[in-house]
């Protein structure tokens, strides 16, 4: 993927997120292949048809490049929280919105899919991926505080809701560092075809039955 080497101060924060995510792309898919410390700055801006100078003015560091990837994947986790309605249980609407995105989802959506999961899976191993994927989770765990609040009719802060929102971020960090060490073992990651019932019961299990159910009949 070539992408103009014309970054100047002046482009806008949509093609400036753009080039984010192809130069994580192309980094995420050399950390999976090659590892992240034999993958250098210049092998990144080569893949992507960028120069290396204009790869660290984007990113503070090599590691930092998966962060795009890292937090597109949760932006959609974060989409599929706000849309819950209050009539559905947790597992009839991550079965939804599971089916909707893989019926949906083009090809490009499913390899930066496929590559997020590669990262988390990494983040095990890589130390400087991990503080990516901690403060994706922590990011999570405040929209999950929201969402809780409006189900269980508590304020935000209440410490129920946070104790609550804390057990299910976790529950769902499990749960994906699951899938993502499958991958690293190579083994068949069809058996997690139905992750929106192990994510559901998960979430359950973690808040003592206050989260999953629907509010309203």
């Amino acid at each position: 993927m070539q992408v103009s080497n014309r970054v100047g101060p002046g482009m806008s924060e949509q093609r400036r997120y753009r080039i984010r995510l192809e130069i994580s792309r192309e980094a995420s898919r050399l950390f999976w292949e090659q590892g992240v410390a034999a993958t250098s700055g210049d092998q990144i801006g080569d893949a992507v048809g960028l120069s290396t100078r204009t790869i660290w003015r984007h990113f503070r560091s090599k590691e930092s490049c998966a962060e795009p990837i890292i937090l597109h994947r949760v932006a959609w986790v974060m989409a599929v929280l706000r849309r819950w309605a209050p009539e559905l249980s947790l597992y009839d609407h991550l079965a939804d919105e599971m089916s909707r995105h893989g019926r949906d989802a083009d090809r490009t959506e499913r390899a930066d899919d496929a590559l997020a999961m590669k990262m988390i899976a990494l983040s095990s191993r890589e130390p400087a991926l991990r503080t990516v994927w901690l403060m994706a989770c922590d990011q999570v765990e405040r929209e999950l505080s929201g969402s809780i609040a409006d189900r269980l009719d508590l304020p935000s802060d209440d410490i129920r809701v946070q104790v609550h929102a804390a057990a299910a971020s976790g529950a769902l960090r499990v749960v994906n560092e699951e899938i993502g060490n499958a991958l690293l073992r190579d083994a068949d990651v069809r058996q997690f075809a139905h992750a929106h019932q192990l994510l559901a019961q998960a979430i359950r299990t973690a808040t003592g039955g206050a989260v999953g159910d629907a509010t309203t009949t």
